[in-house]
């Protein structure tokens, strides 16, 4: 206690700086996946990704993302066991946050797409299990965690492949295709705009003082599909029929019409991620700003100030504009080749799977989320579309990752001891 009293404002400065640096990996890493398939696909360039990336990774991160920083904050080491010293609270979460933003700047750096949520959770368990002893970690959490790694790829796949296949079957074998994609495109608006507002309404915004119940969300959801639908409608009218000596059936056009439609899924994506992978810097923020000014009372429960989600949302945005392009590259043209619509497969199967997630406060991987997803894509056009090489090692840094953050996070935390005391 006494050792919070006399470094309290150090330990919040130091968590300030931090997570704004694990915020920055955030972006530089995960955001880059987000907008990958877009950028890949061609629908929207770089610097509109960036654009879309700014508005709604933000919107995302404060309107959303309260509910799975309690995860992060609370659930994954028994706080009960650190009472007597809470201090020792405070060094691990700085730890993490530091240990993990270093790993996110040397993955970024290589171009290579790692979990955010896996760099965090790893040096979570690694200090807490040899700095507290084994028992400290929750177990069960993390076990709950880890199988979301597991689930969210394969769900996220199913549901890109199960799209995808609608889409040929619905738009590319019929006999009109162009036609058949503007009598179809807008109801795949909807879903878009139905699945984020939603989930949005029913879980995460009771911090910003909106209670509503659910069939008050369903309606407001339905609305705001029906806007977003009116919207793209609108968008899609202006795109007319050229005809290409290279394109006998038109698909070209069909691609154009997917454009659009990709517009819209890059923003859900955007905010599907801000809200869910926001936690992964704030959390451990926000766990050590409630220790301090709790004066060592450990609350796996206390709100997360306003101003954290900004600093948060502040520090994704930077690390995009800054240091994104090299992830962007390697999911968008790496793994397999993406046009409009196989990319909106991908980014509609991910973001909905993503903020489902985040909905029910399970902290899982956009990275492996997406990824998933493309390749799901992939697959519905056979094995030989896909890149294996790449996958290889996508997979492989993935596997580095846990150790990494764990690693780091245990120099750090004895680090902090030391000089602490």
């Amino acid at each position: 206690m006494q050792i919070i009293a006399q470094h309290g404002e150090i330990f919040i400065i130091l968590a300030c700086l931090f997570g704004f640096f694990m915020a920055w990996g955030v972006g530089a890493n995960d955001v880059a996946n987000a907008m990958g398939t877009s950028v890949g696909s061609k629908a929207i360039t770089i610097k509109q990704a960036i654009i879309i990336a700014v508005i709604f990774e933000f919107l995302g991160a404060w309107l959303a993302g309260g509910e799975v920083t309690a995860t992060i904050r609370g659930g994954i080491i028994d706080a009960n066991l650190l009472e007597a010293d809470p201090q020792f609270l405070v060094y691990g979460m700085l730890s993490a946050l530091l240990a993990a933003g270093i790993w996110l700047m040397v993955a970024s750096a290589r171009g290579w797409p790692v979990s955010t949520t896996h760099s965090i959770v790893g040096a979570i368990v690694g200090f807490a299990a040899v700095g507290l002893g084994v028992e400290a970690v929750a177990w069960g959490k993390v076990g709950q965690i880890a199988s979301s790694w597991v689930v969210s790829p394969l769900l996220a796949g199913t549901i890109a492949f199960v799209l995808f296949k609608s889409v040929q079957h619905l738009i590319f074998e019929s006999k009109d295709p162009f036609a058949a994609a503007k009598r179809y495109v807008p109801g795949y608006v909807f879903l878009v705009g139905f699945i984020v507002a939603m989930v949005t309404l029913t879980k995460g915004l009771s911090h910003v003082g909106l209670h509503l119940t659910f069939s008050q969300s369903l309606l407001l959801s339905i609305l705001i599909g029906v806007i977003i639908m009116g919207l793209g409608f609108v968008m899609q009218q202006r795109i007319k029929y050229t005809k290409s000596a290279n394109d006998h059936f038109g698909y070209a056009n069909v691609e154009r019409v997917f454009g659009v439609l990709m517009i819209f899924t890059a923003c859900a994506m955007a905010f599907a991620h801000g809200s869910n992978d926001v936690a992964n810097a704030v959390g451990p923020l926000a766990a050590v700003i409630s220790v301090v000014r709790s004066e060592g009372m450990i609350d796996s429960a206390a709100l997360v100030p306003w101003w954290v989600l900004v600093l948060g949302g502040s520090g994704i945005v930077f690390g995009l504009v800054t240091y994104g392009h090299k992830v962007i590259a390697t999911v968008g043209t790496g793994i397999t080749e993406l046009t409009p619509s196989r990319g909106f497969a991908a980014t509609l199967a991910a973001a909905t799977t993503v903020v489902v997630a985040s909905g029910t406060g399970l902290p899982i991987s956009t990275t492996h989320t997406l990824v998933g997803a493309v390749l799901g894509v992939g697959l519905a056009r056979g094995m030989a579309a896909l890149n294996l090489r790449v996958i290889g090692t996508i997979v492989l840094s993935w596997l580095i990752t846990l150790p990494a953050g764990a690693g780091l996070a245990i120099v750090f935390f004895f680090m902090f001891k030391g000089m602490f005391g």
